[in-house]
Formats: C-alpha cells, structure tokens, sequence
C-alpha cells in the first residue's frame, strides 16, 4: 500500500509564519506549497509525520509530541513549544525511564471466596488483581485464566518492566522468546522469568489454563514489535536482558531444601541467581517439625497458595483460614505464622529483593486461630 500516505491536519491564521517554526525550528522537511502567488497550505514530513498545515482549516490546533534518543538536539534543547498556529509541540525522550514507586508497605489478604471481579484484558485473557492496593503501584500480581483453550490472538511484544514472572498454575501454554529457541511448552507448576524487554508471544493454551503474573513496577508499558519473527536465531540462552537472564524453571527434577521458614521446605526456582537478586521465587510445602513465629525484612514478600489449607497468623491480627486461590502479602517487619498447614499445601513465594533475612520471634499475644 505504497501509493497511500495519512498527513495530519492542522489549522493555521498565516502560513508564512509557521514555515520557519516547522522547518528551522523543529527541523523538518517542506515537501509542498501552494498557491504560489498566496500560499495557504504547506505540507511537512519528518520523525514519521506528514503535516498539512492549512489556513482556516476547520480544526483544533492539535498537539505534536517528538520522540526522539537524543531529544536536546532537537529545537535547542526546548521541551515544550508552541508554534505561530497554536499547535503545542512537546519533545520527550523515545525511551522513558522506568519508574519504580517507592513500596508502600501494608498487609493484605485477597480471597478467591470473596469473589473479586475477573476483568477482560490483553489478548482476550481474564484478570484477577491479587493485591488491590498494588503496595502504591510498586507491583500488580495477576491471577490470569484463558477459560476456552486454542490459538492465543497475541503478537510478539515486550514489556518495560523492572521485574516480570509467570508461574503456570493449572494447564499448560505454549510459547516463544527472543534467543530462546524454538517454542515450549510451559506446565503447571513450572514458570518463566521474562527479562526486561525480552521479545515474547503466547501461541496455544490448554482449556482453563491459569497463571500468575507478577510485574514490577504496576504499570508497565507493553509495546508490540512488528519487525520481529519469532523463533529467532541461532539461540543464545546466556544473553543477559538489561542484567536479566531468561529462566524457564521446570518443576520435574527440582530439589528441595529448607525454607526460610522452620517447618517447611521448598524448590529454589534459580531466579535470584540469574537476575542478579532482584527477585527470588520459591515454590514451598510443609516439612518436620514446628513452625515458629517469624518476620522478614524483604520490601515485597507476595505468597498464593496453590493447593491445601493453612491459617495465617499476624501480631495484633484476626486470624485468616487461606485455602487455592487465595493471596497475602506481609511487610516487612510484621511477626506472622504460618500454622495448621495441610499436608498437600503449597505455596508460591515472590520476594522483591531475593535475598534477604528472616528472623525467628518470640510468640505474641493474638486470638486462637479458627480450626480448619
């Protein structure tokens, strides 16, 4: 479709004084003019925009933002202008800087019992929000589920992201990364860290496949690259994404060690160690013997339950029986207890940085917990 060209129109009083803004100030190209003896339409093309300015053209004067990886050589460094026909040009730089909210701490318990909405999002998926507050926008934990299987309308795309998980809960989804290879499949109980603007897609899902998705920060920008066909090649496993290394993480042939926590034990996913302890994700089951009270000092300790059941227990807290589906998040510093555990339950841990301590306390005063 070569032989057809989109301009945007703007409105102008006097063309003559807006050609010097477009084409010195803002150094673009003037393609045509006319009439000649009194112009009153002027056509500009530069960044990959086709401008029609035109006198008396019924239309608002409009906005013009430039972006650009080296915006202080455009317009002399100015970041916000305006021109003779009213259009506000803004010049930001092509690549934003991620900006990770500082954490604001707070304990929070989301029940699947308490039915929160599923909302329709990307590509046709429901989302579950897991953490309401978002911790003041520092991280969003998604419970996502793709209710009828098949082909997935998706399209190779990235995330600006600090931090981004998926664990495969139920189901299996088969996918495809920039360097990885060819596609795979992706079962329950395994997960994928994808680096920081690590080029993916999502081809195939099973019937009812759930996972969960942690991004951080909350809001991140997804961009779709239509340059890129993936699988891509050769592959090259130990490329490091901005000090990120890509970990698909498969629960079959995994060890287990002691947890954190006395009276579990758990499956060290490998992804402190290949991002540098930005993030730590464990996978975590009872074990022998008590379970203390204990309190961390990570700055986002997030955990699902899987399967089974157990109480939490907090200082100066009501207790809450948590069963599949259900979330919580601790802060840092707050004496809990995880007790009255079922034999077949399971947790997912993410913890914002991977490495940290977690200290054994004496028990606190609090209401019995309800039996299960």
């Amino acid at each position: 479709m070569t032989d057809i060209k989109a301009e945007v129109v703007l409105p102008t009083q006097e063309l003559r004084n807006d050609i010097p803004f477009f084409t010195k100030v803002l150094g673009m190209r003037m393609d045509m003019i006319y009439p000649a003896d009194d112009p009153t339409v002027a056509v500009f093309s530069g960044y990959g925009l086709r401008l029609r300015v035109e006198k008396d053209a019924d239309t608002p004067p409009g906005v013009v933002r430039l972006l650009s990886e080296t915006p202080d050589t455009i317009a002399d460094g100015q970041r916000d202008l305006v021109a003779p026909n009213g259009t506000r040009v803004q010049i930001r730089p092509l690549h934003a800087p991620l900006v990770m909210p500082q954490t604001v701490h707070s304990f929070v318990v989301r029940r699947l019992a308490d039915q929160a909405p599923w909302v329709i999002g990307r590509a046709g998926m429901h989302y579950r929000d897991l953490i309401p507050d978002r911790l003041g926008g520092s991280i969003i934990a998604s419970h996502i589920r793709i209710p009828d299987g098949g082909p997935v309308p998706d399209m190779v795309h990235y995330h600006t992201v600090g931090f981004q998980l998926i664990f495969c809960y139920r189901g299996w989804v088969d996918l495809v990364y920039e360097d990885q290879g060819e596609p795979f499949r992706l079962h329950a109980g395994n997960c994928v860290i994808q680096p920081p603007e690590i080029r993916h897609r999502v081809l195939f899902a099973s019937d009812n496949i759930e996972v969960i998705e942690i991004g951080v920060p909350a809001e991140h920008v997804t961009t779709i690259d239509h340059d890129m066909d993936l699988p891509n090649g050769p592959a090259n496993p130990d490329r490091l994404f901005q000090g990120q290394r890509f970990v698909h993480h498969q629960a079959k042939g995994a060890q287990w060690a002691p947890f954190r926590v006395p009276g579990f034990q758990s499956r060290d996913t490998t992804i402190a160690e290949h991002t540098g302890d930005v993030a730590g994700v464990h996978v975590v089951r009872p074990a022998q013997g008590e379970t203390p009270w204990t309190q961390h000092n990570s700055d986002i300790l997030f955990t699902f339950v899987m399967q089974g059941q157990m109480v939490l227990q907090g200082a100066g807290r009501a207790p809450h029986t948590l069963e599949a589906g259900d979330a919580f998040v601790v802060p840092p510093g707050m004496s809990v207890r995880y007790a009255q555990a079922s034999d077949d339950l399971e947790l997912l841990e993410v913890s914002l940085p991977g490495a940290f301590s977690t200290t054994v306390d004496p028990a606190p005063a609090v209401a019995d917990a309800v039996p299960l």
